[in-house]
This record gives C-alpha cells, sequence and structure tokens, in this order.
C-alpha cells in the first residue's frame, strides 16, 4: 500500500511540477509574443500581461473596472504579492499602466464577485485574486 502512496505521490508531483515548467518555458512566452504583437485582437481582450515587483512578467486573465484591475492568480507566483504588494505595471491592450499590486487572501465576498465576472466557469476553490490599484 506504501509503495503505491510514493507513486502516486511521485506523479502528482511531475505532473504539476510539468505543468509549470510547460506553461513558463512554452505556453507563456507565446501568449506574451502575441499580447505585444497584436494587442487589439481577442486575446487581450481578456488577458493582460503583468509585471510583479520583482520584474517578473506573467500573463493573467483580467477584469478591469476603471481604475482597479482584477487578476486570477492559480501558479504560487502570487505569493511576492502578501502583505500590501508593491509597485508593478499591467500591459492592457498596448497600454501599459503602473500601480500597487497586492494578492487578496482575506475578503472571500469580494473574491466572489470578481471571480463571478472574471472566471465565472473555474472551479470556485482556485485561484487567489490579485488587484491592481491604477495610479
Amino acid at each position: 500500500m506504501m509503495k503505491w502512496i510514493a507513486i502516486i505521490a511521485v506523479a502528482a508531483f511531475l505532473l504539476l511540477g510539468g505543468s509549470a515548467c510547460f506553461y513558463s518555458m512554452i505556453t507563456n512566452p507565446r501568449v506574451v509574443e502575441e499580447l505585444r504583437e497584436d494587442p487589439q485582437g481577442e486575446r487581450a481582450k481578456k488577458v493582460m500581461l503583468i509585471t510583479l515587483p520583482s520584474g517578473k512578467a506573467i500573463p493573467i486573465n483580467y477584469l478591469r473596472e476603471g481604475q482597479t484591475v482584477y487578476g486570477a492568480a492559480d501558479f504560487p507566483w502570487w505569493r511576492e504579492l502578501r502583505e500590501g504588494g508593491g509597485r508593478g505595471s499591467v500591459f492592457i491592450q498596448g497600454e501599459t499602466l503602473e500601480g500597487h499590486i497586492r494578492a487578496v487572501e482575506d475578503d472571500p465576498e469580494l473574491r466572489k464577485s470578481v471571480f463571478g465576472k472574471l472566471r465565472p466557469t473555474a472551479p470556485s476553490w482556485t485561484g487567489t485574486l490579485i488587484v491592481v490599484d491604477l495610479d
């Protein structure tokens, strides 16, 4: 029995690690290139490029409401935005906007409200809410 648990644990680790590598090394660069080359395209209407305080740039789905931009993070990169977050930028439909970026972990009602519009078909237990307060 322990042998099967170990095999399943290793397989799950490899699957998660493999998907993270796939996104960061193959999928994300293609999406970034498309956002830059076709800033008015269909993907650019739903996906922004967020640049974190560390300088790391990641494409994520977004919802803009006035001077606030919301995003959803499914991988652990968002952890650098804990404890108040920091300065960063977003690239939305060809425009770079600066602001304060933070992860919201303690407001389930805001998360539910935003995710209902941002990603209505995603499982409700997935994702961390990212908030960008634009300058």
